[in-house]
């Protein structure tokens, strides 16, 4: 049983640590999420200790506040995102996701064999390479106000394509490392199902509230719509994980049908305080989980820079080169965009450790690699996008 008191004590240190973090970097002329994950980083296990390990921890009430942190947040995305702004840069997200997968597995997977591991243990390893995070970026196009461009758009699209065929990637190299047959089947069947309920959910959810949405104000209640639409965000998150998902992308596609509706402003509007206080949970348990102590000597350091690079690196050449058609800054922007892994890698790091795929120093490594690419991004995407206009909606 949790105790009441500590878990109150340790949201009181993480808010107020987030809002300290996220103030120092916009003063320093960063985007917040970078102060707010470098906050994790000082107040987690690793440094002062105000977080424990078994704080954060999965299952744990701080780790579920900050998955529905996540989840608010991709919703909120959703709602500034429509169904026929993505259809025109299908093309381009599609090029990306995919690029953006198959160029990072391939240099995480020779990386690693040239470590040391085997070609299967090293496919593992590299599957941690692959599926970014699109909440840090999402964020960060938030709180920059763009994301009605085109660029932000292709973002959004390649990440779900993403996740999609990181899932996929991932049951495949379990199975391989479990030492038991590929199910091309199983795994048929599950990308299937996973494609379908994307574009079920997305074409179908937004039709049918296009076509109606003032059965939201039929309620007396003036918060009924609000409490609705977080209903179905909830909903398609837990649909999203039965189809083997992030819940991130039934979130993202739950705004993204109540873009929909009449009341998209009021949305958005009522959403902003619950995005102040829940997001940050997120991004300051995401920089706790990092473990400095297994870094403290040179050849950990060493190994950590050069998987560093090659992240940044692939993912930057996927995005780049499935977005050349927006020419060279647009291409860097959708690159770096997609550079992120964040609580991705972190998740693939710890089914890693606990299969016995490698040691607690390349955990380490990976998990800090998912942390500095998260910290890298955004001010690097501040940068590209400064002052810097395009239209919203011309292919």
């Amino acid at each position: 049983m949790h105790d009441s008191a500590g878990i109150l004590l340790t949201l009181f240190i993480i808010f107020v640590a987030a809002q300290i973090g996220g103030e120092i970097a916009q003063r320093l002329r960063l985007p917040a999420v970078v102060g707010e994950i470098a906050a994790g980083c000082v107040i987690g296990p690793s440094a002062l200790g105000w977080i424990s390990v078994p704080d954060i921890a999965t299952g744990t009430p701080l780790d579920v506040l900050a998955e529905i942190g996540v989840i608010l947040l991709l919703f909120s995305v959703g709602l500034e995102t429509r169904l026929d702004d993505l259809k025109k840069v299908g093309a381009s997200a599609f090029m990306v996701g995919v690029l953006g997968v198959i160029i990072p597995f391939a240099c995480g997977a020779v990386w690693a064999h040239g470590s040391g591991f085997d070609w299967i243990r090293s496919m593992f390893v590299a599957a941690a390479f692959v599926a970014t995070s699109a909440g840090i970026t999402a964020r960060v196009l938030q709180q920059l106000g763009v994301l009605q461009r085109r660029e932000a758009r292709i973002i959004l699209g390649a990440a779900v394509i993403d996740d999609i065929l990181a899932m996929l990637l991932l049951g495949i190299v379990s199975s391989l490392q479990g030492g038991g047959d590929v199910d091309i089947g199983g795994l048929v069947g599950t990308l299937l199902g996973a494609i379908g309920f994307v574009a079920v959910i997305g074409w179908g959810g937004t039709r049918v509230m296009r076509r109606g949405s003032g059965w939201l104000d039929k309620p007396s209640n003036p918060m009924s719509p609000l409490a609705i639409v977080l209903a179905l965000c909830l909903g398609l998150a837990f649909l999203s994980m039965k189809f083997h998902l992030a819940a991130i992308i039934g979130a993202f596609l739950a705004g993204m049908i109540a873009s929909e509706t009449s009341q998209r402003h009021q949305l958005e509007e009522q959403t902003a305080p619950l995005l102040a206080f829940l997001t940050p949970f997120f991004f300051v348990v995401t920089g706790a989980k990092v473990n400095l102590s297994a870094l403290a000597n040179a050849s950990a350091l060493g190994m950590l820079a050069v998987v560093t690079v090659i992240a940044i690196v692939s993912k930057l050449a996927g995005g780049y080169l499935g977005s050349m058609s927006l020419g060279r800054r647009g291409a860097l922007i959708v690159g770096f965009g997609m550079v992120p892994r964040g609580e991705v890698g972190v998740v693939i790091a710890s089914l890693g450790l606990a299969a016995g795929v490698f040691d607690e120093t390349i955990y380490a490594v990976i998990v800090a690699m998912s942390l500095l690419t998260a910290m890298v991004t955004p001010p690097v995407l501040a940068l590209l996008l400064k002052d810097r206009s395009a239209p919203t909606d011309t292919p």
